[in-house]
């Protein structure tokens, strides 16, 4: 398979910088979205960066009526526990938006049934984003093992071609629910948010396309990237 750079790539001072430009980026493909379509559906990720993102996309004037939030993965924990990515979703942006609490879409990892769970997430999607569900951005991270949502090394979601929605084996500790291969790449947009040292060297390979790690599989085409110097540090020119 032919490999292909990434591109474009911005480089940002740190990761409060990463954080206002994703937020920047995300609300003008929110307006122009809901302009064109009266709809915006974008997928975020957990983590530090992407939690000051949201607070900062919190202060954006949008047409928060037509924006609809979905989650690129949760880990399999209890309403409220400091490890759901939910939990800080909504201390993040529904706290201090005016975004409709119902457009939220929280994975259902609270249920018994984890695999129904999944099923029912994937027609919660549907629901929302057509069949098959395509969505306006996805916003993705990059581990420093090569993961993005949590298609993590060695796990058999790798794997999954026919479902939107799928569980993981445990990964620190915990499995998780996770938007898979074919629901990402149907997105209209990635957006990329790396910061970290610890992520310089996958940086490179997922700049230079390298199928073998997880983040490598995703499309290249319509991907932005926002990096820290720190997880730069490795690129060389870009």
């Amino acid at each position: 398979m032919e490999r292909r750079h990434l591109n474009p790539i911005r480089i940002l001072a740190d990761a409060d910088a990463v954080a206002q430009e994703a937020a920047q980026v995300i609300a003008a493909e929110a307006r122009s979205a809901v302009a064109a379509c009266g709809r915006f559906i974008v997928a975020v990720s957990g983590g530090r960066t992407p939690w000051r993102m949201l607070r900062a996309l919190a202060g954006e004037d949008l047409p928060w009526k037509g924006v609809h939030v979905v989650q690129v993965d949760e880990r399999i924990a209890p309403a409220g526990d400091p490890d759901r990515n939910l939990t800080h979703l909504r201390e993040s942006l529904l706290e201090h938006a005016p975004l409709p609490p119902e457009h939220i879409h929280a994975m259902p990892v609270d249920q018994a049934d984890l695999e129904a769970a999944a099923r029912s997430y994937a027609r919660t999607l549907e629901e929302i984003a057509g069949t098959p569900p395509v969505l306006d951005l996805a916003q993705l991270g990059l581990g420093p093992d090569g993961h993005t949502a949590s298609l993590v090394p060695q796990d058999p979601v790798l794997n999954v071609t026919d479902q939107d929605v799928a569980l993981t084996g445990l990964y620190q500790e915990r499995r998780r629910m996770t938007l898979t291969y074919p629901a990402l790449n149907r997105s209209r947009r990635i957006l990329w948010v790396v910061t970290g040292a610890e992520k310089a060297a996958m940086l490179v390979r997922l700049r230079d396309g390298d199928i073998s790690i997880p983040a490598g599989r995703i499309r290249r085409e319509q991907a932005f990237m926002l990096a820290d110097r720190a997880a730069a540090g490795a690129l060389g020119e870009v």
